[in-house]
């Protein structure tokens, strides 16, 4: 993914959580904001140490990004954050972009309808 589809500034982190709105299921929360000034989605991705070695965080790192990736051109262009929950260390790679498929419908991420 390249740089400038990433969040990395932690005032840009703050300014999401205070002013975005919030979905969640076990394995993944997704805060969402909308942004108007970017001509494609920005992605922050937060995994706590509670998670695991730095190993597993960035297995789950890599498989969020690869989820996004993968369905670039459907996504909303807003700015997300995912935050990784303990179930998520587990989870095959397939599994985490089933789980993140299911919470960006719910958070209304996608521009059509994904199956």
């Amino acid at each position: 993914m390249e740089k400038a589809y990433r969040i990395k500034k932690n005032e840009d982190f703050q300014k999401i959580y205070k002013n975005g709105k919030s979905v969640a299921n076990r394995q993944f929360i997704i805060y969402r904001q909308k942004n108007s000034e970017n001509e494609h989605f920005r992605l922050g991705i937060s995994v706590s140490k509670k998670i695991g070695n730095a190993v597993t965080r960035n297995r789950i790192k890599r498989a969020i990004r690869e989820s996004f990736t993968k369905h670039k051109e459907d996504i909303i262009k807003d700015d997300f954050i995912v935050i990784a929950r303990q179930p998520s260390k587990e989870m095959t790679t397939n599994e985490i972009n089933k789980s993140l498929e299911h919470v960006m419908k719910i958070a209304k991420g996608f521009n059509k309808r994904i199956t």
